[in-house]
């Protein structure tokens, strides 16, 4: 039963210090300048960027993360939000971590 236990506290923590997947990097100009809510699709960010990380909602939705290198091993976000269409509904833009 002991043993049982530890095995599943080592199987979690291997869980918990696994490194996180960043998204496609991209300078940050190139996409606020490319990206234009209501007009961009999805395959076009496919082609201009590639792939990335992104969440797909039950509503169709889906939400894909691009990052910008902002120095100092810092990134900015870019979290592009695709409607069910496959047409860019909204962007948002957050600034990287303080240091």
């Amino acid at each position: 039963m002991k043993a049982a236990a530890l095995l599943m506290s080592l199987v979690l923590a291997g869980c918990a210090t696994g490194q996180a997947t960043i998204g496609t990097q991209v300078p940050a100009e190139r996409l606020s300048s490319s990206i234009v809510p209501g007009r961009t699709t999805k395959a076009e960010l496919l082609a201009a960027f590639g792939k990335t990380k992104a969440v797909v909602f039950d509503s169709g939705y889906e939400s894909w993360l691009y990052q910008s290198p902002a120095g100092g091993g810092r990134f900015a976000e870019f979290v592009v939000l695709i409607d069910p269409q496959g047409i860019v509904a909204r962007t948002r833009q957050r600034a990287p971590a303080a240091p």
